[in-house]
């Protein structure tokens, strides 16, 4: 379809629809009357009920010229500026759940691990393998046993122990 031809057949849409709708104006001595506000219409001047009245077109919708929805005008909402630093962590972490450095190992059952923030561990685990000094690692704590001294730091027992990278 030619644009020239669609923009008339809208003009002309809009033109009907207002016409059905009684927003047309009719403009004598100035004013803007509309066609049921107006005392000189006849019921001559409308239409005879074996008429069969065509239905009105719908508005335009609130849209682009491509047809595509327009953009809301309302501005979304956004978080203001923060008003410090986080107080608690902001990653959730699992408390049982550690990486760090080994810096005692060995083939086990006792291991030594310092946390990136420089928290020290004394873990204990038997046949887990051979750990060196300066492998980082990822362990699944459990509950220290009080029988087992495996050196300076918090105490726990080894559930599951793996090397990262």
């Amino acid at each position: 379809m030619h644009p020239r031809t669609r923009a008339t057949l809208t003009s002309a849409g809009l033109a009907l629809t207002l016409a059905l709708t009684g927003c047309a104006a009719d403009t004598r001595n100035g004013d803007s009357v509309s066609a049921e506000q107006d005392p000189s219409a006849t019921p001559a001047d409308e239409p005879s009920p074996s008429a069969t009245p065509t239905p009105p077109t719908a508005a335009p919708a609130d849209s682009s010229p491509t047809g595509r929805p327009t953009r809301s005008r309302t501005p979304l909402p956004t978080l203001g500026p923060p008003t410090g630093p986080p107080r608690e962590p902001s990653d959730l972490r699992k408390k049982h759940l550690v990486a760090g450095r080994i810096n005692r190992g060995g083939d086990g059952p006792c291991y030594g691990l310092i946390t990136d923030d420089g928290q020290q561990y004394a873990l204990h685990g038997a046949g887990l393998g051979t750990f060196g000094v300066g492998v980082v690692v990822r362990v699944t704590l459990g509950p220290a046993d009080p029988a087992v001294d495996c050196g300076p730091g918090i105490p726990a027992s080894i559930v599951k122990m793996s090397t990262v990278g």
